[in-house]
């Protein structure tokens, strides 16, 4: 027998889909397929609750290995990654010494992040005490590259680094600066020309990338997976056009680019996603007439989003940017960086960047993420999550292409209008709870409060749009701000009075009122009130006493839907307008008869809660 024939447990047949279907269809009893157990992506596409082997007919691409094109098993025949750590350049001096320590202490290569007042012609302070032989060093200069690319070449040569030596990129990306300035570098026409002279320049580097095109800011704005990964594409082929049409070949320009993705929460399909984009990627440069294998690899850096990342309970930040990078490293990427936990709201400290750098060692050094290549290859469900995220983001891709590229695009509003409606829908699942901020719309920490220096970082939207834009901008933003900004109205409100209190007037059924009681504690807490839960009591007029003891300016009733037929009427007379009556549930069978009692406040697992919060905030914050 052939080895391929070859099974385990031979005792046990292979079951067909078939079968499978019949069993799952008599265990719903009745209930949809589809609406109970198929999931329908934010880009509209269904994922099955289970895959087969036959579901994996028609890929093309499951035969490649590791390192070949079109490269969706990896880039690289091996699976290791970057440590990258990002360091902004206020001072100099200073840059430089937290380089160093930080190539000390893990870091593999060095993101240098240069302020407006700072002098580019800097390489020699900036590049001293760091060995180029072993560390990459990428530099984001924005305005005046021409300046900082002659000093960083001098450098070089001063120091006699050979070309085959130096690893990392320049990073010069227009496209990203138009998408959130509004402006090119100048013009236009500058702006590329100085991206032919980069690459003219650097043409000898092999290991060195000089132009950047950038997911990662659509991401930071709400984009979807497929939205990042298709606006990427784009930027990268209006690089080649660009390019192209000024003498370069595309095998030039895209050995000289480097690719820039954000990461989510999303931890299988963000791990799908750096798959479908080296793939299509591949597939745009050899589509080219003189595009190659070798030229179609894709550098690909991953950088956890600032979209996910909270103010309170900002440690639960570490927990995110964990499985963030896990799926970067899953996925493949040849570059990864953790943003300090603290990143949302403050400078980073040496304590949050040696965290940072440590969640990436301990998945090279303990978990050994870095010793297997493309462990997700053969999942049935990744293998095709990669084919739909690939299929959509080419769909979108190609809309971008048909209104005329990239900045054609921005200009007439088509990204911009694409952005602003996920992030709606994103926003709206996370007031409905949808989607999940641990510590933010669920499980807060209603102890917890807000330092000053965090309030000011949490009203603020990063806008960036500088005078004279000619585009509306794409303006990164987390999604845990509106809620924020709900809690910071109640913790400055508390500074100068008392903090609104939530009283729990648990009574009846047992099991209900306890479910409903935390329910109701994990919905106020949100909002930062103080909450005074109770075992129970006896009576209505017992529990509103207690609630008057407490100064309580909200008491949400705890029981039964049938209890509330009597009991909701009973507190509603007794409160007599004093407080604020809630009710915790949606009791649809006496739902109509308690409104037309008067009572107007219901909470329950369908309620918009970031809405809802708002309107106590207006009731009590007055």
């Amino acid at each position: 027998m052939d080895s391929k024939d070859k099974r385990l447990f031979t005792e046990f047949p292979p079951v067909p889909t078939e079968e499978w279907m019949k069993v799952i269809t008599e265990e719903l009893k009745g209930a949809d397929f589809d609406k109970k157990l198929v999931w329908k992506s934010l880009d509209k596409f269904n994922l099955l609750p289970f895959y087969r082997e036959e579901d994996l007919n028609g890929l093309q691409y499951l035969e490649s290995a590791p390192g070949a094109f079109p490269y969706t098993r990896g880039g690289n025949p091996c699976n290791d990654w970057e440590i990258r750590q990002s360091v902004v350049i206020q001072d100099v001096a200073e840059a430089n010494r937290k380089a160093v320590e930080a190539v000390a202490w893990g870091a593999q290569g060095i993101t240098f992040i240069f302020s407006d007042e700072i002098d580019r012609n800097c390489a020699k302070s900036l590049l001293q005490g760091i060995d180029l032989k072993s560390v990459a060093v990428h530099f984001n200069v924005g305005k005046d590259v021409e300046t900082f690319a002659a000093s960083l070449l001098q450098y070089l040569k001063d120091n006699r680094i050979e070309p085959e030596m130096l690893k990392g990129s320049l990073d010069y990306d227009p496209l990203r600066y138009y998408a959130t300035r509004g402006t090119f570098y100048g013009t236009a026409e500058e702006s590329f020309n100085s991206a032919k002279t980069l690459i003219e320049q650097f043409a000898a580097y092999p290991s060195f990338r000089v132009i950047g095109a950038n997911g990662m800011i659509f991401k930071n704005a709400g984009a979807s997976i497929t939205q990042e990964v298709a606006f990427a594409l784009a930027a990268g082929v209006e690089y080649l056009h660009r390019l192209t049409d000024k003498g370069l070949k595309t095998g030039d320009i895209a050995k000289k680019m480097a690719f820039n993705f954000g990461i989510t929460a999303s931890y299988f399909p963000e791990i799908a996603k750096f798959r479908a984009a080296r793939m299509l990627w591949a597939n745009i440069v050899k589509a080219y007439p003189d595009g190659c294998d070798a030229c179609a690899r894709m550098k690909l850096h991953a950088e956890t989003s600032f979209w996910n990342m909270t103010i309170y309970d900002p440690y639960v930040n570490m927990l995110r940017t964990t499985t963030e990078a896990m799926s970067a490293a899953l996925g493949g990427a040849d570059a990864i960086t953790v943003k300090p936990f603290d990143a949302a709201f403050r400078a980073s400290s040496d304590f949050s960047e040696r965290i940072a750098r440590n969640q990436q060692i301990i998945l090279k050094e303990e978990a050994h993420f870095n010793k297997v290549a493309d462990a997700a290859a053969g999942s049935y469900f990744i293998e095709n999550l990669t084919n739909a995220i690939a299929e959509s983001a080419w769909n979108i891709f190609l809309e971008i292409e048909a209104a005329g590229g990239y900045v054609q695009a921005l200009q007439k509003g088509i990204i911009q209008t694409m952005v602003s409606e996920m992030q709606k829908t994103r926003l709206q699942n996370v007031s409905t709870r949808k989607e999940t901020v641990l510590g933010t719309n669920q499980f807060p920490n209603s102890l917890e409060k807000a330092e000053s220096t965090v309030c000011e970082c949490a009203k603020q939207i990063w806008d960036m749009t500088v005078e004279g834009a000619e585009i509306e901008t794409i303006k990164p933003f987390r999604m845990a701000f509106e809620f924020e900004t709900l809690r910071l109205q109640t913790d400055d409100f508390s500074k100068n009075h008392k903090r609104p209190t939530v009283f729990m007037l648990t009574i009846g059924n047992l099991t209900m009122r306890k479910a409903r009681a935390q329910f109701a504690t994990n919905f106020f807490a949100c909002a930062g009130y103080e909450i005074v839960d109770n075992n129970g009591f006896n009576t209505i007029e017992e529990g509103l006493n207690a609630a008057a003891e407490k100064k309580a300016d909200i008491v949400v009733l705890c029981s039964s839907d049938e209890e509330y037929a009597t009991l909701a009427p009973e507190a509603f007379d007794k409160i007599a307008g004093k407080t604020i009556l809630v009710i915790a549930g949606n009791p649809v069978d006496c739902l109509e008869a308690l409104k037309a009692k008067g009572i107007e406040h219901f909470i329950h697992a369908r309620s918009n809660i970031l809405e809802t919060l708002k309107r106590f905030n207006e009731l009590l914050l007055c």
